[in-house]
């Protein structure tokens, strides 16, 4: 892979960190902080829980997809971005475009998938 494409994908990864850590930070401020007082009856309550569950699974999701990019930016420094984790074949540049952040080629995926299936 040239540098040039390499460069465009590191600012897509290091832009997208940025968006979900402001995110993060943005959520902390106002989304968590809830006071029972605020809330009158039980299904306020309820509601609020539910509400801040479905943040929490935001956030873990989130925190996944940021270790993801974290993974993609290292494997940039290290030169093997790009390359497959498994058979280390290049991944399809289309591929890369949709989810910078794979490590697998759409191959090594399906493998990846089919088996968990399996194991599951």
């Amino acid at each position: 892979m040239d540098v040039q494409t390499i460069t465009k994908f590191k600012r897509i990864l290091v832009a997208e960190r940025e968006r979900l850590l402001n995110n993060t930070k943005e959520s902390i401020k106002n989304d968590l902080n809830i006071s029972t007082d605020d809330l009158p009856d039980e299904a306020d309550l309820a509601a609020s829980e539910i509400n801040q569950s479905l943040t929490f699974e935001l956030r873990n999701r989130e925190r996944v997809m940021l270790a993801k990019i974290n993974t993609a930016l290292q494997r940039i420094q290290e030169g093997t971005f790009g390359q497959c984790g498994s058979c280390e074949e290049p991944i399809e540049k289309r591929r890369l475009e949709a989810r910078p952040f794979s490590t697998l080629c759409v191959a090594c995926q399906e493998q990846d998938e089919h088996r968990d299936k399996i194991y599951a």
